[in-house]
């Protein structure tokens, strides 16, 4: 970035030493789905993940069922990054429709994480996380339903934030869970985060949910902690699924918090970690069901051929487009919205869910910030979760509950777990953004992580 500003290097310069990069090694991890050969912008190049709507694009959101699609307009965030100056590397791979924990759901195939190829870079957003982690991107955007930034960031060792559900408009990105997506930055520095985050946050009429920032996005600069009051919710610190070297790394970088200046205190979040899961698995299926309604092979995507009847040709559609994660979410949802089961469950999942926005509410009535790790594992072996979907699943058990409250979350590497990155989750109340930033800054500074995966220095 500064060698831009300095005019060192050229847009199209660095644009294409991007592309000569994603030649070189983005075959062994599959980072991409479909690459912009020209530069189309006067600033630094930003690979976009393929839930998100660009004009004259292929945009598929890892669906076969949407092979071919070309949007005929960009989503919001697309066109901010557009005035912005920012061009686009390409669009890059992803769970299928944003679901799952691995990116191994696409319809074209799994990423691979560069710090290790056999080892997944976590999911949805694993093709924006493994190709800023690569180096095949400076910066990225992913989208966050329940954990879809923040644990891929952990997993490939780059800084993630899903941030306050509507301050960034979902405006042309394609929905999984309406009242729960929302896009944000995956980059290598928090600053970097900060001001890609700054470039796409604000109000947008043409999306309802979205809201005025209470004041302007601040680069951090902090270096200290000092009068931040930090809780550990012992729940998401403690529990069994976390892996011991997991909690090692995460028990330093709490402590660090101390050393910068922090007042960190133990505290609870029963219900959230308890519920939390649970809840989701109804919620965003139920949404899903709804959305992903409107694929039948009429208007656009996949339509089956040789169909005798309409119903037919609805059902062949949908079967032949579809993997299996998506019919999963749908059966599981359609079930939950049906008559009769409709108060028992998705009814219920949303009371429960206004007890999990409640019980985080009290905790920041002490607290500015809660601290857990990201994910209870490092990146796992290409398909050890596969077969086990609840297994899969609980890869998000630390990151759905602040989602399930709408608050902004940011993933920091903090360390190194079998040679493997380590995230730590930092969460704050709504629109506590700036705050994040700066806590973020202090540790990253503080921690100095070496975001280069020791093989691509090896090839360097």
């Amino acid at each position: 970035m500064g060698l831009l500003e300095r005019g060192e290097v050229s847009a199209e310069e660095l644009h294409g030493a991007y592309l000569d990069a994603i030649a070189g090694r983005d075959g062994e991890i599959h980072a991409y789905l479909k690459l912009v050969e020209q530069c189309q912008g006067t600033g630094v190049p930003i690979a976009i993940k393929d839930v998100i709507t660009t004009e004259g694009i292929e945009t598929t959101a890892g669906s076969k069922i949407l092979a071919g699609y070309l949007p005929v307009f960009d989503s919001t965030v697309a066109a901010k990054l557009k005035q912005a100056g920012l061009p686009p590397l390409g669009k890059t791979n992803m769970d299928e429709f944003a679901m799952g924990s691995s990116t191994e759901n696409s319809g074209y195939g799994p990423t691979h994480n560069p710090w290790n190829l056999e080892r997944v870079p976590g999911g949805s957003s694993g093709g924006s996380a493994a190709a800023v982690a690569g180096g095949l991107a400076p910066w990225a955007l992913g989208s966050d339903t329940g954990g879809s930034i923040k644990q891929p960031a952990s997993l490939c060792g780059v800084v993630g934030l899903r941030p306050t559900y509507g301050t960034v408009s979902r405006y042309g990105i394609i929905a999984f869970a309406s009242s729960l997506d929302q896009v944000g930055p995956i980059t290598k520095t928090v600053r970097d985060c900060a001001l890609l985050y700054r470039i796409i946050a604000g109000r947008d009429r043409l999306d309802s949910t979205t809201v005025e920032l209470p004041g302007p996005v601040e680069l951090p600069q902090a270096r200290d902690l000092k009068g931040m009051r930090i809780g550990l919710p012992r729940e998401m610190n403690e529990a069994e699924g976390i892996a011991p070297g997991v909690k090692a790394e995460a028990e330093k970088a709490i402590e660090l918090c101390r050393e910068l200046g922090a007042e960190v205190e133990e505290c609870s979040l029963p219900l959230s970690i308890e519920y939390g899961l649970a809840c989701y698995y109804l919620i965003a299926p139920a949404e899903a069901s709804s959305n992903l309604a409107r694929y039948d092979g009429v208007r656009y995507g996949h339509r089956a051929k040789g169909a005798s009847s309409l119903i037919e040709m609805y059902e062949r559609s949908r079967d032949e487009g579809f993997g299996d994660e998506p019919k999963r979410r749908i059966m599981i949802g359609t079930y939950a919205l049906s008559a009769g089961y409709y108060d028992a469950f998705y009814g219920q999942a949303q009371k429960v869910r206004t007890i999990i926005a409640r019980e985080h509410a009290a905790l920041f009535e002490r607290f500015d910030l809660i601290v857990s790790p990201t994910s209870p594992t490092v990146a796992f072996k290409l398909g050890e979760k596969t077969q086990d979907p609840l297994a899969m699943y609980a890869s998000d058990i630390l990151t759905i509950p602040p989602n399930m409250a709408g608050l902004p979350g940011l993933s920091i590497p903090c360390g190194l777990s079998e040679g493997l990155p380590v995230g730590l989750q930092l969460t704050g109340p709504q629109f506590s953004e700036n705050v994040l930033f700066r806590a973020a800054h202090a540790l990253e500074q503080a921690l100095e992580f070496d975001f280069v995966p020791p093989r691509l220095k090896e090839s360097a």
